[in-house]
């Protein structure tokens, strides 16, 4: 793995009686695209202002390439890019205006300045509405230029807090693909969504915060195994033993009979005698399954139907934080 690019310790945040972070401690490496998942009011809007500079801690610990990260560095803010949950744009300037704006917020000029302009509305496909006022731009291209004034100023670390937010398909896939690129280029990326199929596609490690907690910090493979999966199978024609049979399956975990699944499932003609039923909770899908199906024609028993569950990023979130609606 790369070098730690931001190291938070043991942070801590209090607004009033809400207590917003509560001791949370991560490590964002060089080269990733590390993926941030929280209900609303988890905590990462509060995460990630602090982790940016623009918040102060209660206590704990921020590091940003190895220096002491705190909202008064402002020697090291530039090595940082921030594409806001809210459009940090100026509707009454022009594309190319906004980002020679932040731009200079930056430091950058003269000809620095006007390659950067020029490269990143390229990046983002508005070369060809430079001119035009962002207050006319669509909702996908504001969250396009949105990206833009983020990377103007060349960073090494961008935090994207839920960038494809309310766009249309087509600019939700280049703002992807971008993000994809940059990364690619070099860029370490902080990714935060509510859109599990893009944190899983585009993040190496994946957080899950809820409640100001940590509530898991790992791979997408490694947080998987947090849940079961599962085959609900009926048979026909089963002796007394074959629930012994399924176990002895070198991925399957354990086996109970169970009802009948409701979950739509695969019909296999053939077999004779009652109808049996079982749940294997196995380790993985696709050697489970071929094995139940040579173990059922070896024994002359009729796989009926089968029906499988698999974890998803999807479900280990609601595992982690639960399904209660959150405002």
């Amino acid at each position: 793995m790369g070098e730690p690019v931001l190291e938070i310790a043991n942070l801590r945040k209090r607004y009033g009686g809400l207590i917003a972070l509560d001791g949370v401690s991560l490590t964002v490496r060089k080269g990733e695209v590390f993926g941030l998942l929280g209900p609303n009011g988890a905590g990462k809007t509060t995460l990630l202002s602090i982790a940016a500079g623009l918040a102060r801690s209660d206590s704990g610990r921020v590091e940003l390439f190895g220096n002491v990260f705190t909202h008064e560095s402002r020697d090291l803010r530039h090595l940082v890019g921030i594409g806001t949950q809210d459009l940090a744009i100026y509707p009454d300037l022009t594309a190319r205006e906004n980002l020679r704006f932040f731009g200079k917020l930056y430091g950058l000029s003269g000809r620095h300045l006007t390659a950067r302009v020029d490269a990143v509305l390229a990046a983002v496909g508005l070369t060809d509405r430079a001119g035009d006022r962002a207050g006319t731009f669509s909702g996908g291209m504001k969250r396009r230029l949105n990206l833009a004034v983020a990377v103007v100023h060349d960073p090494k670390l961008l935090i994207l807090d839920e960038p494809t937010t309310g766009v249309d398909p087509q600019s939700r896939n280049h703002i992807f693909e971008q993000v994809k690129a940059l990364n690619a280029a070099g860029l370490t990326v902080i990714y935060t969504s509510h859109y599990m199929e893009e944190v899983q596609a585009l993040c190496n490690r994946i957080a899950i915060i809820d409640a100001g907690r940590l509530r898991a910090s790992d791979t997408l493979p490694n947080l998987l195994k947090r849940l079961d999966a599962t085959i609900h199978m009926t048979v026909a024609g089963a002796t007394a033993d074959f629930a012994q049979v399924l176990g002895a399956i070198p991925s399957v975990k354990r086996v109970q009979e169970s009802n009948p699944p409701t979950t739509p499932s695969v019909p296999v003609r053939g077999g004779e005698g009652g109808h049996s039923t079982f749940v294997l909770v196995v380790d993985e899908i696709g050697p489970a399954l071929a094995r139940v199906a040579s173990e059922c024609a070896a024994r002359r028993v009729a796989l009926l139907s089968a029906a499988t569950t698999e974890p998803t990023l999807e479900r280990v979130f609601l595992h982690l934080t639960g399904r209660g609606l959150r405002d």
